[in-house]
């Protein structure tokens, strides 16, 4: 199988992965042919991008982050769980909804931290085609990954991977008091609506300190990853010491699938774009040490993306390395005329003269 846009895949081309909606339904299942109908039906889905058969990449597997019962698991305790505050007043966060939170979402972090212990590849999200129902949902869950991925590379223990999972996963619950015009606004926005969307920090905070069977250290991660090292964050300022550890994980995260999902004001990054963007914010924004370890967990070129070369060459991601994840192995399908060529391998891990410079 590879990996193509939407916007290039052809009528009768076949899925060779499920596509799903964020709540998990399945909206085409694998082997299917797809139609002009489906392709359209899909682009208003909000999916970029499909895994289609080819018999060129017939062996190519590309793994899940998760298995799929994990992960409905998850989307479903995080849309009951934000769908009770959704369309709430700013107000009634002084008043804690009866739920138990805590006992809710640990159950599904326990599962989540057992099958990214066992993920020795580095990290793509692009494993799972679905589309969204509201982005904050699809973003809490896949933040978590990114973040219990870091930690886990830093060596936390079951403890603290709980503790900085239910931050990450809870850390965008205040965005449900914010009005969903301003939160899917596709232009620039206002001053004033700028000012409420700030407000979601603190409203995460008030919620979430209020729950007796959360930590307030899970409370600290919703007040505190907008806040950056050189005191520009917000909603207090606060610099690089102030802040705590979780959150400042949690921050690159949040920043990096933020770039890397299509939104309504502007389309997907690549994963190495956003890096690029990452890296820019060193020493204002983030810890380089943080960057650096987030670098090595995320696959920079997911497998089955096609990317053009320096020699004019086309070819499929086959296999990343965790710590090589910008010198991938490929498989040249098409040559620098763009016409189709007998296949071959490329290692350029061990070709440094030749560089990836696009991607579809």
């Amino acid at each position: 199988m590879r990996l193509t846009s939407i916007h290039k895949v052809i009528v009768g081309e076949q899925i060779a992965k499920p596509i799903y909606s964020a709540s998990g339904i399945t909206l085409i299942g694998e082997d299917v042919h797809l139609t002009q109908r489906m392709i359209d039906r899909l682009k208003m889905a909000n999916i970029s991008y499909v895994y289609i058969k080819d018999k060129r990449f017939e062996d190519l597997v590309i793994p899940e982050v998760v298995s799929e019962q994990t992960r409905r698991e998850a989307m479903g305790t995080i849309l009951q769980t934000f769908q009770a505050f959704q369309a709430q007043p700013a107000t009634s966060y002084r008043k804690p909804i009866q739920t138990d939170l805590g006992r809710s979402f640990r159950n599904v972090m326990g599962s989540l931290i057992d099958e990214l212990k066992h993920n020795e590849v580095a990290l793509s999200l692009l494993g799972s085609v679905c589309g969204f129902d509201h982005y904050v949902f699809t973003h809490s869950f896949q933040v978590t990954l990114y973040a219990i991925t870091v930690a886990l590379r830093k060596g936390f223990n079951q403890k603290e991977l709980m503790e900085i999972g239910l931050g990450a996963i809870l850390h965008d619950i205040g965005k449900m008091m914010v009005p969903y015009e301003i939160l899917s606004k596709p232009g620039r926005l206002t001053e004033e609506e700028y000012f409420l969307m700030k407000k979601h920090a603190e409203y995460g905070f008030e919620i979430l300190r209020r729950q007796d069977n959360l930590s307030l250290l899970t409370a600290h991660c919703a007040f505190q990853h907008h806040e950056r090292f050189d005191g520009s964050g917000y909603p207090r300022n606060l610099t690089d010491l102030e802040i705590h550890p979780y959150a400042k994980i949690i921050a690159i995260c949040d920043v990096y699938d933020a770039l890397t999902s299509n939104r309504a004001y502007r389309n997907a990054m690549l994963p190495h774009e956003a890096i690029e963007v990452l890296y820019a914010g060193v020493g204002t924004n983030f810890s380089k040490e943080l960057v650096e370890d987030f670098k090595s967990t995320v696959a920079l070129y997911p497998l089955g993306i096609s990317v053009v070369l320096t020699t004019g060459e086309t070819g499929v991601v086959i296999n990343n390395r965790a710590e090589l994840s910008s010198r991938p192995l490929l498989r040249i399908y098409k040559g620098p005329d763009g016409q189709d060529i007998d296949p071959y391998e490329l290692d350029l891990a061990k070709n440094l003269h030749i560089m990836i410079v696009s991607c579809e």
